[in-house]
């Protein structure tokens, strides 16, 4: 397996930079599985989860923006996923737009729905 592959599924897996995961590469060797593991030691990730109803989804996820911190936001209805948004300071203003406008289209589909709130925090 080539380097940018490897680089691509720790990206994947632990959600950080080109950068970070080359340089936790080089560090474990070339070996995957302990740059991932190196890197998830490194931050702690939490999940919190709200439920709402269709009406309120929108405003819901930009109050959730607004507070900050958070870098992927999933919208499911019952067990499955209808939108898995990932959040990054590039995606706040035109591509988070998308996003709304389809959950916006939804919400008059959807009566309940649960918002799930991935927020990062690093040590």
């Amino acid at each position: 397996m080539d380097e940018l592959r490897k680089v691509d599924i720790i990206r994947e897996r632990v959600g950080c930079s080109y950068k970070a995961a080359h340089e936790a590469l080089e560090k474990a060797d070339g070996d995957v599985l302990k740059a991932i593991i190196e890197l998830e030691g490194k931050e702690k990730v939490w999940r919190e989860q709200i439920q709402v109803t269709g009406g309120e989804l929108v405003e819901k996820i930009k109050e959730i923006i607004h507070q900050g911190n958070v870098t992927k936001i999933i919208v499911k209805s019952g067990d499955k996923t209808i939108v898995e948004i990932p959040v990054t300071a590039g995606a706040i203003g035109v591509l988070l737009a998308p996003h709304l406008a389809i959950l916006g289209v939804l919400s008059a589909l959807i009566t309940k729905c649960t918002i799930e709130i991935e927020r990062k925090e690093d040590k």
